[in-house]
């Protein structure tokens, strides 16, 4: 790797550095940029021109869609190393969805243009953007499908489930999406996300301090979300 590079631990290194060498290897190094965003900043905006390569650093995300009465539909939570903008920067001119930090957030940005140029320039490295796009879409499809198999209080335990242990490696932690994000992303109406988790909470599964929930019974949270 090039000395002046100091990506050592970014997912850049896996998607670029081992298909790269000499000046395109330089462009990455010298080109990618940082940005940072405040909790609730919109980080791309649907229908605007995809100008960058963008994959998140740090912090937690949602992209989503806005339908023509101004519904929020949720399609996925991104998390450290997601690459948010695959979905679109190779068959679209503009963004076909939103990304807005659900926490503050730091992304590394890279020219889509010189993107463009080093996969057209490179088959290892155009092959291996190509699998991180299938394991993207892959992941929304295949979590869209599981989420509505199940029944509302398995569609929160999942999501509770997912929080605590892909996200913050922790049975406390506050949620960071409101009870409206949660029913527009599982499907379900705010009152029946509002009403599950106080069930959860008589059941004595979960204790909830304002948006703070401290999971007691993994176990049983766990059965609920695989099962329920």
């Amino acid at each position: 790797m090039d000395p002046g590079c100091t990506c050592e631990l970014c997912e850049l290194r896996e998607l670029f550095f081992d298909k790269l060498e000499g000046a395109h290897l330089d462009i990455v190094c010298s080109g990618r940029v940082e940005k940072t965003f405040g909790k609730g900043e919109t980080i791309i905006k649907e229908g605007t021109l995809i100008r960058d390569f963008i994959y998140l650093k740090s912090g937690l995300v949602k992209l989503y869609r806005t339908d023509n009465a101004g519904k929020e539909q949720i399609i996925t939570i991104a998390k450290p190393y997601d690459y948010i903008s695959l979905l679109s920067v190779f068959s679209n001119d503009r963004y076909q969805y939103s990304v807005t930090a659900l926490e503050d957030s730091v992304t590394c940005n890279l020219d889509m243009k010189d993107v463009r140029k080093m996969a057209g320039e490179n088959g290892s490295l155009a092959l291996n953007l190509l699998k991180h796009m299938s394991r993207v879409a892959d992941k929304i499809i295949l979590d869209s499908l599981d989420i509505r198999k199940k029944h509302l209080r398995g569609r929160v335990a999942y999501l509770l489930v997912f929080f605590s242990q892909n996200v913050y490696l922790s049975p406390e932690f506050d949620l960071p999406l409101s009870r409206k994000e949660m029913a527009d992303y599982v499907g379900m109406t705010t009152e029946n996300v509002i009403r599950t988790l106080s069930e959860f909470r008589r059941d004595g599964i979960l204790k909830i301090y304002g948006k703070t929930i401290r999971i007691v019974n993994m176990d049983t949270l766990k059965s609920v979300a695989e099962f329920g």
